[in-house]
């Protein structure tokens, strides 16, 4: 009987545990949804304000009837759920709780950046911050070559500001908007401005151009700030009334802090005297072994460092006195062409697996075709063709004879043009540039000859465009005719998968039939680099084999 009347006292406990579990999860549920920071009005506190107007800081609607925050919750399709007051009571937590649930949402929208910005406590007015342009898909960095404009000089759209030395060409930089150039960062001959770094400032009203003398950008406008993490919402397991006593001093909860025994296990152990001997001397404790008693560093130890590093101090001006005495040199400084040129070229050696065929070429019909078309072009006008425009006609025909020269590697696929674009190396006094000759196989060698003239001119002026010298298929280098050389080996253009090194011609003894038969001849070696990821040696050799047919029979080019 005693054992029946505990069970039954014991089940009606239960029932009343479910009861308040029941009563207690509502009030969560309830003070949970009051307290819900608002999605939308968060997303709009994201987005920059328009210009001369500030948006509401607090993210919340004010409604005018009831003076009551009024936030509606919008699910993240962007559908709004439901609309729900909360008390001014609850506005003030509700603002400080806004980096838990909610902020997340933030974490996924794309950065704007503002082209126009405002300051807040340095009094500036209303501003355009110029960033250094990318004008090259490969350009990282680049230089100001000189500015056009000066402080306090009025700007309008399409007039230039300055030029960019990028790592292919100079640039001119042209103005978007208008206004009045108030401050210049980055002057003539600057180096090394990454992409997107401030370079000017320009405002729209004169009178604001004073304002910004003294301007320096801060670190926070050279780069965005790195948006931090969003914390994972702990569960709510305080009632309403705990939440209410939260005090407003304190927007984050205090963490206590705990002697950390990691920090112990770096910590330098010094004597008073040898710790105040080291910052005298400017001698960092890290650098020194202790020799006291469990490892202490002792005032001994930081005279015996300071006597050993007096020696080597005293040593290495004789050193340098020596290196000096025997080299006498100047320090260049790395354009950015010439930058560029040897991270391309190291790239090409290291990463493509090189191989080169030569060839002999006679070129007796191709002078003596040269010589006739010289005077018809003179009689008529034009300008002289050169021995390279015919091999650059030549070079674009075999190409498209053997189109698997015309390829460039990529790690899923071959990548082979119907577009036959010949670069042509040109060196000038800033560097090596390499202008192409677009669809070279369809164009007359009158045409070609105009082209790689106008284009060696504005290589040589520093003038190019990107559109004069990207999209190449193929490159043709050229130190017989100008220098001389007899024969040499090219480096392959990435991503291009061959280069044709063209040599200079000579006259050579060529036996005949009999014993005492012999014909002079000229000829011309040409060496073809090949990526071998791309083109097999039997595929190399037939294209330099219908080079030279094109070559040797050059009015089969005209055909």
């Amino acid at each position: 009987m005693t054992c029946g009347a505990r069970i039954f006292h014991y089940s009606k406990k239960l029932r009343q545990t479910h009861s308040i579990l029941r009563d207690r999860a509502i009030s969560i549920r309830w003070i949970t949804s009051d307290a819900r920071p608002s999605i939308d009005k968060i997303d709009d506190i994201s987005r920059p304000s328009p210009i001369g107007r500030h948006g509401d800081r607090s993210g919340f609607s004010n409604s005018s009837s009831r003076g009551r925050f009024t936030p509606r919750h919008q699910s993240a399709n962007g559908t709004t759920t439901s609309s729900m007051g909360m008390s001014k009571a609850n506005a003030l937590w509700t603002a400080r709780k806004v980096h838990a649930p909610a902020i997340g949402l933030l974490c996924n929208s794309q950065p704007q950046n503002s082209v126009r910005s405002f300051s807040t406590d340095s009094g500036l007015p209303p501003h355009q911050e110029i960033g250094m342009p990318s004008l090259s898909p490969t350009m990282t960095e680049g230089n100001i070559a000189r500015w056009l404009k000066k402080e306090g000089d009025k700007v309008s759209p399409g007039e230039v500001l300055c030029e960019v030395e990028t790592d292919k060409a100079t640039v001119e930089m042209e103005c978007m908007e208008e206004g009045y150039l108030a401050k210049i960062l980055r002057g003539d001959g600057s180096s090394g401005i990454k992409v997107g770094e401030i370079i000017a400032i320009t405002v729209e009203e004169e009178e604001d151009v004073a304002k910004f003398k003294d301007y320096t950008p801060s670190a926070s406008d050279a780069a965005p700030a790195p948006t931090p993490a969003p914390k994972a919402p702990s569960a709510p397991t305080q009632t309403k009334q705990e939440v209410a006593e939260v005090p407003a001093t304190s927007p984050e909860p205090k963490v206590s802090k705990p002697s950390a025994p990691s920090s112990a296990g770096n910590r330098i152990f010094a004597s008073p005297l040898a710790r105040k001997l080291a910052e005298d001397h400017n001698v960092s404790l890290s650098n020194i072994k202790g020799t006291g008693p469990d490892g202490r560093i002792v005032k001994a130890d930081i005279e015996d460092y300071l006597a050993s590093r007096g020696k080597e101090v005293s040593q290495a001006p004789k050193a340098d006195t020596t290196i000096s005495a025997a080299l006498d040199y100047t320090d260049i400084p790395h354009s950015q062409i010439r930058k560029v040129t040897a991270l391309r070229l190291l790239q090409s050696k290291q990463t493509i697996p090189h191989y080169y065929l030569t060839v002999d070429t006679c070129v007796d019909k191709l002078m003596e075709l040269r010589s006739q078309l010289n005077s018809l072009q003179e009689a008529s006008g034009g300008k002289r063709i050169s021995v390279n425009d015919l091999v650059i006609k030549a070079a674009a025909l075999a190409l498209r004879k053997v189109p698997q020269c015309n390829s460039s590697w990529t790690n899923d696929y071959i990548r082979q043009y119907h577009n036959v674009n010949i670069n042509v190396a040109v060196q000038t006094d800033n560097g090596l540039y390499v202008p192409v000759i677009k669809d070279a196989d369809k164009k007359g060698l009158s045409k070609i000859s105009d082209e790689v003239k106008h284009l060696a001119q504005k290589a040589k002026e520093n003038s190019l465009k990107p559109e004069d010298y990207e999209g190449g298929t193929f490159t043709v280098s050229n130190l017989g005719g100008p220098f001389g050389i007899k024969q040499f080996c090219a480096i392959i253009n990435p991503p291009q998968a061959g280069i044709l090194a063209v040599g200079s011609a000579e006259k050579r003894v060529v036996p005949g039939g009999g014993p005492d038969q012999y014909k002079f001849a000229s000829f011309m070696s040409v060496t073809l680099s090949c990526d071998h990821r791309v083109i097999d040696g039997a595929i190399g050799a037939e294209w330099l084999k219908a080079f030279k047919g094109y070559i040797e029979n050059p009015e089969t080019m005209l055909l």
